[in-house]
């Protein structure tokens, strides 16, 4: 074991899977003598060549339909998307191509590709490079959905994105690339897709969250601890599909629900997980299910004031605690 930054993992899963499988390449924008955007491919063309770490024009649609033609072809493409922002012009060929292949196949073929999205927002990348895309994609059957928080999950999931063999959808919240640091085994190993992971026991009050909110609401937590609130935080960590038991079981056993994501709030991932809640646990409810998500407005802004508006904190959190615990 060796604590190493959430990019580092992302970068060894690359090498890991690129050595065991000969068949595994990746496109788009400078992920090769640049080693990506990020670094999440540096090395790869030096070890394993300009075959299978490909450059690729500044053309999104393209990236992804060259890798669903790859995919049908034997390959196993990684795409990187160097922004979640500039995924949009590939959403034809992630919605109505990639993720309908086994359906409308009759189930006699897949699509095995990772879409790589680096997402979320950062430090004055304002509205052009901090949107949060998840709720489009979790909307359609036939596509996973994971969002890592850690940099074991980070590796372990990549690793079975990559083996699984239907397209997934890989987010990467970019704040956590060289912020997020968390110990992660040399060898070869996996993190199921689909499975939540309970990061803080609690009694009082339960929190669903994923990406960088998962660390702003254990930080949230941490907080409100010394004033009596014991809150239970939930990593959701695969959006798609969701893992319903961890999040029940965990509402049953505190009665109160937070669900906290940076999105817009309205229509935002994080109403989904609300409904599920009020649907299925409503008599283990002492309050009403919360959502604390973004503002319902087009981007992040570049102001600092107003950036800071935007950003969803552990104080914010905090706060939504108190108010939650109190009902």
């Amino acid at each position: 074991m060796a604590e190493i930054r959430y990019i580092d993992a992302i970068n060894q899963a690359h090498h890991e899977e690129f050595a065991r499988d000969e068949h595994v390449v990746v496109l788009g924008e400078d992920v090769g003598r640049k080693g990506g955007v990020f670094g999440a491919t540096a090395g790869l063309i030096d070890k394993f060549g300009e075959d299978r770490v490909i450059d690729s024009p500044l053309a999104e649609s393209s990236i992804a339909g060259m890798a669903i033609g790859m995919a049908a072809n034997g390959l196993v493409p990684i795409t990187e998307f160097q922004f979640a922002d500039f995924i949009h012009p590939a959403f034809n060929q992630i919605v109505s191509e990639a993720a309908r292949m086994r359906y409308r196949s009759n189930n006699a073929f897949g699509c095995p590709v990772v879409f790589r999205a680096p997402w979320g927002g950062s430090h004055g990348t304002a509205l052009y490079h901090s949107q949060s895309i998840e709720a489009f994609y979790s909307h359609v059957p036939g596509i996973k959905v994971v969002a890592p928080s850690t940099p074991y999950d980070a590796k372990g999931l990549l690793k079975s994105a990559i083996r699984d063999p239907d397209p997934v959808m890989f987010l990467e919240h970019k704040r956590m690339y060289r912020l997020v640091k968390g110990e992660v085994p040399s060898g070869d190993f996996t993190v199921p897709i689909g499975p939540a992971a309970v990061r803080r026991e609690g009694t009082d009050l339960s929190i669903f969250a994923y990406g960088w909110m998962l660390h702003e609401s254990l930080g949230a937590a941490e907080m409100v601890a010394p004033e009596g609130i014991s809150v239970e935080v939930v990593d959701v960590r695969t959006l798609v599909p969701l893992d319903t038991q961890t999040l029940l079981k965990s509402v049953g056993k505190t009665n109160r629900a937070l669900v906290v994501y940076e999105d817009n709030r309205f229509g935002g991932y994080g109403a989904e997980i609300a409904a599920l809640i009020a649907e299925q646990a409503f008599y283990d409810l002492d309050a009403p299910v919360t959502r604390l998500g973004g503002p319902d407005v087009p981007g992040i802004p570049f102001a600092k004031p107003l950036e800071e508006w935007f950003f969803i904190t552990k104080e914010k959190i905090a706060d939504a605690i108190r108010k939650l615990a109190a009902l």
